[in-house]
């Protein structure tokens, strides 16, 4: 909830003061579940700077500050990739609780890539049954060794995020960037080693776990099919929200509970894509101080470990198809026994009745 509004005449930026409007000890009642309407009385729709009523930085958002050829390259190159569903977000997808399976998890359109210090199931899976593991427990992401490319041509919007990044808070940067300079699994020379993608995903209320406790999110949003309203990211706690839209920069305190609220199409092909941009601090952890050479050969053993996969499951899939055939001829070859053995019944029928008609003309 703002308190106080008050404007700086230099860059003619306002900063507002914000205070709590839900106590801490009853945070827990919001978390995990969806933003309600209700929670929020201000939606900011400029560009300003907020803290809240101890001084304590909560975001700082600006309008229109991205260029345009940034980020049409980065959509162009990225988008297809984003649009893979998955079932792996846990509570911020409103998971029920107590499900432990995955699989029964909301599927969703998110996705990351760069680097990422947890391993998918798949790669267990491999791992186990080749009793091998990486030299550290740190996976570069399928988009990065698939698409380099296309990796490649997305780094420009993800340099000048940095950039703003610095700009608008360095102290907060150079806190994050120190790390980010420890390791080689970063995402170019950006302070980020990680990038996380949503397609039309509302977040339920949560606090980013995993990440730089020193550092800051950064989200920009992508509006290129369809329109809508709503989708705002909003601090629930504090009352507000911020409508981010395409060529926006929302730089923000990602510990505190956030949450976005719900997305309204206004044409069926509506699509609000976001990605926030991060240091994931058990990757800087597991690889700092590690040389190229060590990134290098990481890489290389990944590959070679994935690779055996695709081959094993290509050869379980021929096995598959080949058992498919075997059965699909053994089908047909007992439908054609069937049917000689129905048609020699039928001819044995008519041997039968036709006796049987030459004995009733005879007598």
């Amino acid at each position: 909830m703002i308190i106080e509004s008050k404007t700086e005449v230099k860059n003619g930026i306002k900063t507002y003061i914000v205070d709590k409007s839900i106590f801490d000890k009853n945070i827990n009642s919001i978390l995990n579940s969806f933003v309600k309407p209700s929670h929020i009385k201000n939606i900011i729709d400029e560009s300003c700077d907020v803290y809240t009523k101890e001084g304590k930085l909560l975001l700082k958002f600006r309008k229109n500050v991205l260029n345009d050829n940034h980020v049409d390259n980065f959509y162009i190159n990225v988008n297809h990739f984003a649009h893979n569903w998955s079932s792996n977000r846990g509570n911020t997808s409103g998971v029920k609780k107590g499900n432990k399976n995955v699989l029964d998890n909301p599927h969703i359109m998110t996705n990351i890539f760069g680097y990422f210090d947890k391993w998918s199931p798949r790669q267990k899976f491999v791992f186990n049954r080749l009793k091998q593991k990486p030299m550290v427990d740190v996976r570069v992401c399928k988009f990065n060794m698939d698409y380099p490319e296309k990796y490649e041509k997305a780094i420009p919007l993800l340099e000048q995020i940095n950039r703003l990044y610095k700009k608008l808070t360095p102290v907060f940067f150079k806190k994050q960037n120190d790390k980010a300079k420890q390791t080689h699994f970063r995402i170019g020379n950006t302070a980020f080693t990680t990038v996380t993608t949503n397609i039309n995903f509302r977040t339920t209320v949560h606090q980013d776990k995993g990440d730089d406790e020193e550092g800051f999110g950064n989200l920009v949003v992508f509006e290129k099919k369809g329109k809508y309203t709503g989708g705002e990211t909003c601090f629930p706690q504090y009352g507000i929200g911020v409508d981010v839209r395409e060529g926006d920069f929302l730089l923000m305190d990602v510990h505190e509970p956030h949450g976005n609220l719900p997305i309204k199409k206004l044409t069926k092909d509506a699509e609000r894509m976001s990605i926030v941009c991060y240091l994931r601090k058990g990757v800087w952890a597991k690889t700092k101080g590690k040389t190229k050479a060590f990134y290098k050969k990481h890489t290389q053993k990944l590959n070679e470990l994935r690779r055996f996969a695709s081959s094993s499951s290509s050869s379980k899939s021929t096995k598959k198809k080949q058992s498919k055939k075997k059965q699909s001829k053994k089908k047909q070859s007992k439908k054609k026994q069937s049917k000689k053995k129905q048609s020699k019944k039928k001819q044995s029928k008519k041997k039968q009745s036709k006796k049987k008609h030459n004995m009733t003309q005879k007598s």
